[in-house]
């Protein structure tokens, strides 16, 4: 897909380059960075997702003919600033966390050095990615601690918008889901498919008995038959007698979930189905995940909770401007001052560090040009985007593994207080240490 990017986008980008246009500031070097205050409902860690395909939507952000036309029509900017966006390619460098990170306060998550104007414009399209995508991947990762390796599917296209349907389902994978149910999210991004049957299916027949055999017929007594449309107990009866001992599923999406699925285990068990396994769809998230843990289940597929981070449907992240060249070469470190919003300025690294277990036991980020050896540890910030051009790499369906893989190594490195469900302080301390000598501040 190669449509343009570029007006997915707030107006005051457009207005801001504008103005530095008019004034002779568009090209001055500056470095803007994405990171987080807090995260989201007092949670331990974060996890960072959305990262490759925000590579692959910077490389399509251009103002092409369709977008320059609404832009001269609307008046928006000056003719001057629609020359220079037309001429748009972001040429910058992008470093950051890998995408599938661990991350807490203050992390310089995504980092972009460029000219002033080629950076800035890109503000609302690296917010909108970065604090959906890691707003349910961190609710995802929750997820998956508390099912403690009982698979799940991600199931909740219906619950949120078209397009944000397919990044929920990328992001769930990328945090250790198995399935989702969005057939876009399988064809763009490789994140394995699933899905049967809705209780449509079964009232659209005279009984269900004739609903469970037509789904046996086409997809074979080793697929997952719904059980709750009318009686659970009838349900069950009646899909080990069309199925056999060869039914793969029942699923249960409604009832007392904390009863009904050992009374539904015990039952499939005395009808010989010993092998047919439980899965759960009813309204979950990792607080009734976790309440389940105790009960026969089997998998679990999860819609709402997850497509809204679990309540938190943004990870609160920010895009500020922390540095730029000043006349005489050098960096100058800028920051926001308010009491309650206050940055850190600074070009920034991090690393990792890890006690002789291999346990992290800080963040520690190092502002300003480094003068020294790093400290040691796991080293954080890695080349996304030179020149313009995304890490391959980190793209397309290769990429999403890759971010799945590396989910599992940050999170395994991180304390076992990290996945408590309560809220709580970050499971690391965010520790500052300025690295510069010659980096002066304003």
């Amino acid at each position: 897909m190669d449509t343009s990017t570029a007006l997915l986008t707030d107006r005051y980008e457009l207005t801001m380059i504008d103005a530095a246009l008019q004034a002779g500031t568009h090209d001055r070097e500056s470095v803007f960075e994405a990171f987080g205050r807090k995260l989201p409902g007092g949670r331990r860690y974060g996890v960072v997702a959305g990262t490759g395909r925000l590579l692959e939507l910077v490389e399509r952000f251009r103002f092409g003919d369709t977008e320059l036309d609404f832009l001269r029509e609307h008046a928006v900017v000056s003719s001057a600033a629609l020359d220079w966006l037309a001429d748009y390619r972001f040429g910058g460098t992008i470093r950051g966390y890998r995408e599938g990170e661990a991350y807490f306060p203050d992390s310089p998550i995504l980092i972009v050095e460029a000219g002033f104007a080629e950076g800035v414009v890109l503000e609302t399209l690296v917010l909108s990615v970065l604090n959906y995508d890691s707003s349910v991947a961190g609710a995802a990762a929750r997820m998956v601690q508390a099912a403690g390796g009982r698979p799940l599917a991600e199931m909740g296209s219906r619950r949120t918008g078209e397009r944000s349907a397919v990044a929920a389902a990328r992001a769930a994978y990328i945090a250790g889901f198995g399935a989702t149910s969005n057939l876009e999210a399988g064809r763009s991004w490789g994140v394995p498919t699933m899905g049967t049957a809705a209780h449509a299916f079964t009232m659209l027949h005279d009984s269900e008995e004739q609903a469970f055999r037509a789904q046996v017929a086409a997809l074979g007594a080793s697929t997952t038959l719904l059980v709750d449309t009318y009686d659970v107990a009838a349900g069950v009866e009646t899909a080990v007698k069309v199925a056999g001992s060869g039914l793969g599923a029942v699923r249960l999406d409604s009832g007392d979930l904390l009863t009904l699925v050992g009374e539904v285990r015990r039952q499939l068990d005395s009808l010989g189905n010993r092998a047919t396994k439980i899965t759960v769809t009813n309204d979950l998230d990792e607080y009734a995940i976790a309440a389940l843990a105790a009960t026969p289940v089997d998998s679990y597929g999860v819609g709402t909770s997850l497509v809204t981070g679990s309540g938190h449907p943004a990870a609160g992240m920010v895009y500020k401007l922390v540095a730029r060249r000043g006349d005489d070469g050098r960096w100058v470190q800028v920051a926001k001052r308010s009491a309650d919003k206050a940055t850190h300025g600074g070009r920034k690294d991090a690393v990792r560090v890890l006690d002789a277990s291999g346990t992290a036991v800080s963040e520690t980020v190092l502002v300003g040009e480094p003068t020294g050896p790093m400290p040691e540890g796991r080293r954080l910030v890695v080349p996304l985007m030179v020149d313009g051009v995304a890490d391959a790499s980190m793209t397309g369906p290769s990429g999403v593994q890759a971010a799945r893989a590396h989910r599992e190594l940050s999170l395994g490195e991180l304390p076992r207080e990290a996945f408590r469900l309560t809220a709580g302080d970050p499971a690391l301390p965010t520790v500052f240490v300025d690295h510069s000598s010659s980096s002066s501040r304003s």
